[in-house]
């Protein structure tokens, strides 16, 4: 809303135009046919007053008068409100209104179904797409397979767990995963340790002496994590490090940088950004992008 100043600035700015131009029309429709300006050019190219056509002349007659009847119906005219009432934001609700109605339709359909039965169900897949590039692919990837620092959703290995209910609260809660910078606690003996056994824990051609070193320190430094087995532990987020999957690196100098800086990943919550029915349908996308119909989880690539 306006202030009045700027209303009553408008209203008159508004009708003294709408005048002005009828004025200009009805003066240019008095011309006599033939009726020379008296000016000349070239010696015999002469301006006529003539008037404008009728045709012309009606044309810009209804176009004023259009806009006289569209200023009494719709706001147009300050802070008046026009007499048919319209506004701009009953116009955006009652789209609105008819959109989430469609919505409600459409999510009905899927009502009672659990998230695995959801996930081979093409109509929920296809919606569930839809969702996740547009709220998730900016970080995981239009192929959902991530990048350096951001989990690939494919290969059903899990931080969190991979289960319906984690991928929902997930998606609605968010994550946040820390590990501690280790630089300033290890020695450069230690440290070398690690570096030589975490990334080839898997590796059976790994030297025993190298794999027995980093064991020690491994008990030491990161167990309390990742398990004494290093396969993680999904309540806090900590990935395994026996699967040689890596979600930031899992080269000699990723490890370094990841034990003596540390890292800190957070996934964003979507309980404000997406409705119970969004959530539950892309989270069945997610769950079928592991889980495809009659095979086994797709591989993970290190």
């Amino acid at each position: 809303m306006m202030s009045d100043f700027w209303s009553l600035y408008i209203i008159i700015i508004t009708v003294a135009m709408m005048v002005g131009c009828a004025w200009l029309l009805l003066a240019n429709s008095r011309g006599k046919t033939g009726e020379s300006t008296g000016h000349v050019w070239d010696d015999d190219l002469r301006e006529y007053n003539n008037p404008l056509p009728r045709w012309w002349f009606n044309l810009f007659l209804l176009t004023l008068i259009f806009g006289a009847v569209y200023l009494v119906m719709y706001p147009g005219l300050g802070n008046l409100p026009g007499r048919l009432g319209w506004t701009e934001t009953k116009q955006m609700q009652a789209n609105l209104d008819k959109l989430t109605a469609r919505r409600k339709a459409v999510f009905a359909t899927f009502a009672g179904k659990d998230i695995p039965a959801l996930a081979h169900d093409p109509a929920a897949q296809s919606l569930g797409r839809s969702i996740f590039l547009a709220n998730c692919a900016g970080c995981h990837g239009t192929d959902a397979k991530g990048a350096l620092g951001f989990p690939n959703l494919t290969d059903n290995d899990w931080l969190f767990g991979g289960d319906p209910d984690a991928i929902v609260t997930t998606i609605t809660h968010g994550r946040e995963g820390m590990m501690p910078p280790f630089g300033a606690a290890l020695s450069p003996e230690a440290l070398q340790a690690l570096v030589d056994f975490v990334p080839f824990w898997s590796d059976p051609n790994l030297p025993a002496e190298k794999r027995e070193a980093g064991m020690k320190q491994f008990m030491i430094t990161c167990a309390a994590c990742h398990g004494p087995d290093g396969k993680g532990n999904q309540v806090i987020g900590a990935p395994n490090l026996t699967d040689d999957i890596w979600l930031f690196g899992g080269g000699r100098e990723h490890v370094r940088e990841t034990i003596t800086q540390g890292r800190h990943a957070v996934m964003p919550a979507h309980e404000n950004i997406l409705t119970a029915d969004e959530i539950r349908v892309v989270a069945s996308y997610v769950y079928g992008l592991s889980h495809p119909a009659g095979g086994a989880a797709p591989a993970s690539q290190p």
